[in-house]
């Protein structure tokens, strides 16, 4: 028979390493890459020290002159806060009581919860990545009546449940996403319980998390007065290699960044992530001239093209016209733990939610996401989505020669 009591044992010696393993390895293919380390962990807070340069006692004299001075490695330390990151799972009652006797459907029914955090945990772990750390999904350009019009729909989804804001301001908690025209970048949701008022200019942000969520590569990039704890007007190193002139994709402008990043940072750049409009204009400008594509197969199942052996990875979370390449050893989730169950003061960790007929678990992680090196990345962005074809070019020059010839010859 079913009780509450197996349910919890199923969670934890069943399905946690699934769960665990699915996250850290399954979830995003930049995230397979990211090695992970409970290292550097003082208590709520990471303090790493990072080396930049190169150690400065070194010369050349004379045979009887005086020695080089020493000058050591020059180190920063870099501090920031875990971050607390959670997925829940509920069951109700009725549910438990229905399959008490049936352990294949209670297996059913547990397996399809786990399926959904899973879904619901890649999503926006794959999200972060590519995020500031403050959470934001939208910006709302326009407002009506439970759809709201906004700057880009890729981080958000059907059943996610959203905060709006107006500045620090919260103007609506709690409300669930139903629809999401991505060709239009709309998206809808209930107006039962709106009590604000939505209006142009408002920001969208995963319940509960503004400011919250680990520091992606969109607070790498950014203008912002900080990065880990030091003010970046104070150590220009920590800039990384941006260039965001409309262009063409093409092998010499990706080369030129790599390039540019082993000469003068010693990076070696391991890891390109684009948009899917961008990996498209990729595969139609080696199409055109001819060239084969070459495909990879990376851990965790997923497939990339490749650039010189480097792969290639379209990503759902990186803008249209945008490609990031990047030294993925440089790069280390540091975690107080792995994936575990909350737990009460009685060592359950399935609760009954205070006043409701339902049960509830909840996973969580404490950690944050630390780039030694930030100045050994680089994003390219502009880029257009479609290439001019070589031969067309070609084609144009022959029928103008064909021209010219035939009025010489007249």
């Amino acid at each position: 028979m079913v009780t509450l009591s197996s349910a919890e044992n199923a969670l934890k010696s069943v399905y946690l390493g699934v769960v665990a393993n699915q996250l850290n390895i399954n979830a995003n293919p930049l995230l397979t890459k990211i090695k992970r380390s409970n290292k550097d962990v003082w208590g709520k807070e990471i303090r790493k020290m990072a080396p930049y340069g190169i150690n400065g006692g070194i010369g050349a004299g004379s045979e009887t002159g005086s020695l080089p001075t020493a000058a050591g490695n020059n180190y920063a330390q870099f501090v920031a806060d875990l971050k607390n990151l959670y997925g829940k799972i509920e069951i109700s009652d009725k549910a438990i009581r229905a399959s008490a006797n049936n352990i294949g459907a209670f297996v059913n029914l547990l397996s399809d919860e786990m399926e959904g955090l899973v879904k619901a945990s890649s999503f926006n772990l794959g999200r972060m990545l590519y995020g500031d750390g403050t959470g934001l999904l939208a910006t709302i350009s326009a407002y009506s009546n439970g759809v709201a019009t906004c700057d880009k729909v890729k981080n958000l989804i059907e059943g996610m449940v959203v905060d709006i804001y107006n500045g620090d301001t919260l103007v609506q908690a709690g409300v669930r996403i139903t629809y999401v025209d991505r060709v239009n970048k709309k998206f809808s949701f209930s107006t039962s319980g709106v009590t604000g008022t939505i209006a142009q200019g408002h920001k969208v942000y995963v319940q509960g998390s503004k400011d919250y969520e680990i520091t992606g590569l969109g607070k790498i990039f950014s203008n912002s007065t900080t990065l880990y704890g030091l003010t970046r007007a104070d150590n220009k190193w920590l800039a990384p290699y941006t260039s965001s002139s409309a262009t063409e994709i093409s092998d010499t402008l990706i080369q030129s960044a790599v390039d540019f990043l082993d000469e003068n940072v010693d990076s070696k750049i391991n890891f390109i992530t684009c948009s899917s409009a961008v990996r498209r204009a990729y595969q139609e400008y080696l199409g055109a001239y001819r060239r084969n594509i070459d495909v990879m197969e990376l851990e965790g199942g997923f497939k990339a093209i490749s650039h010189n052996g480097i792969p290639v990875v379209a990503d759902r979370f990186v803008d249209d016209d945008t490609l990031y390449l990047l030294n993925t050893d440089d790069f280390t989730m540091h975690e107080l733990c792995d994936w575990q169950w909350l737990e009460g003061e009685d060592g359950k960790i399935i609760k009954q939610n205070a006043g409701y007929p339902t049960y509830s678990a909840t996973l969580v992680k404490y950690a944050e996401l630390i780039c030694d090196k930030p100045a050994g990345q680089a994003k390219i962005s502009g880029i257009k989505s479609t290439v001019t074809s070589p031969f067309t070019t070609i084609a144009d020059k022959i029928d103008e020669l064909t021209a010219a010839h035939t009025s010489s010859s007249n």
